[in-house]
């Protein structure tokens, strides 16, 4: 049950992400602009509806993933241990974590079965450069999910960086499990075993339940 729970919360995750970054917008502006596009490819598109994964990856890589600050991403998902990594191992896991998430939402969004979003009153004051974006998935027959962005203000445009899942980080999910492999084989061992993963042809691993209860 909490596998299914979290795959459709990827999907809403996925389809949320900011696109066409303009920094006159305000962030849920783009988020729910860009929310409605994605779902409206989610719809309609026979070759996503029928499961292709290399058709819902294309989706996520040209639509979602160019606006995540994917740097940020796995410094969080790593936690403490960040910081005791060296210039070129953050490079690789970073690249990693990206092909890992890459993976995950596009199975995750062949699991789309017409949920709908709600999206929050928002409110920014002029200088503020990190925000949360509140929206609601609907789910027929289910209960409503609260799903919120964290998105910080760069040069660039708002990037997403964070997702919360009724109070709960999916990216700092993969924390417990990620020092679980560097205190098994230090950072190497951590880009060994992503490595592997993203090499597999078996559906991308979701974060384990323990983590998320806590």
């Amino acid at each position: 049950m909490f596998k299914r729970f979290v795959q459709l919360l990827m999907v809403a995750f996925a389809a949320s992400a900011v696109a066409q970054a303009n920094v006159l917008k305000a962030p849920d502006v783009l988020v729910k602009e860009v929310t409605e596009d994605v779902l409206t490819t989610l719809r309609t598109d026979p070759s996503i509806k029928a499961g292709d994964t290399a058709k819902t990856a294309e989706l996520v890589e040209t639509r979602v993933l160019p606006h995540f600050n994917f740097t940020r991403m796995t410094a969080l998902a790593l936690g403490k241990e960040w910081r005791a990594t060296t210039p070129e191992q953050k490079k690789v896991l970073t690249e990693e974590f990206r092909t890992l998430l890459v993976r995950t939402y596009s199975n995750a969004l062949t699991s789309y079965r017409n949920q709908t979003i709600d999206y929050r009153p928002f409110k920014m004051g002029a200088a503020d450069t990190d925000v949360t974006v509140r929206t609601q998935i609907n789910q027929p027959g289910g209960r409503p999910i609260p799903l919120d962005y964290a998105l910080e203000k760069k040069e660039e445009g708002w990037k997403v960086y964070d997702v919360m899942v009724s109070g709960v980080s999916l990216v700092t999910n993969y924390r417990e499990t990620f020092a679980a492999e560097i205190r098994a084989g230090g950072v190497d061992g951590l880009v060994k075993t992503l490595r592997a993963k993203n090499a597999s042809t078996a559906p991308a691993p979701l974060p384990a339940p323990a983590a998320a209860a806590k």
